[in-house]
């Protein structure tokens, strides 16, 4: 996630966050990089080069930044990270949809939605 680019943006106003989640070991997602400035830059840089997706939104990106290392996103969050999630599912169907292996994407989804709303 990371600050809109518009194009001359100033690197020092970046906000990103990284986050992964492990079914069955996570209880929610949890922050596994965040930073300001250069660092999100760099976390950006890393994620394109390791082929993660990217989604970009100041709002969740300014929130999800806050967090500390290692933190479970808060309940308070669940619906931003829902969204998140759901816009990168979408994408990968959308690039899926010559394959036809969209049934484990929305069973996917399905999982961490039902995840994040019950807390377990």
């Amino acid at each position: 996630m990371s600050k809109s680019d518009n194009g001359a943006n100033d690197v020092r106003d970046m906000r990103a966050a990284a986050l992964k989640y492990a079914a069955g070991q996570d209880a929610a997602p949890v922050v596994v990089a965040a930073g300001l400035g250069f660092v999100a830059q760099k976390i950006l840089e890393v994620a394109d080069e390791c082929g993660v997706s990217i989604y970009h939104d100041d709002s969740a990106a300014t929130l999800l930044s806050k967090l500390e290392l290692g933190q479970s996103i808060p309940p308070d969050l669940y619906q931003v990270v829902v969204e998140i999630y759901m816009a990168v599912l979408a994408a990968a169907n959308a690039a899926k949809t010559a394959t036809g292996d969209q049934t484990a994407n929305r069973d996917n989804l399905r999982k961490i939605e039902s995840t994040l709303k019950n807390g377990s």
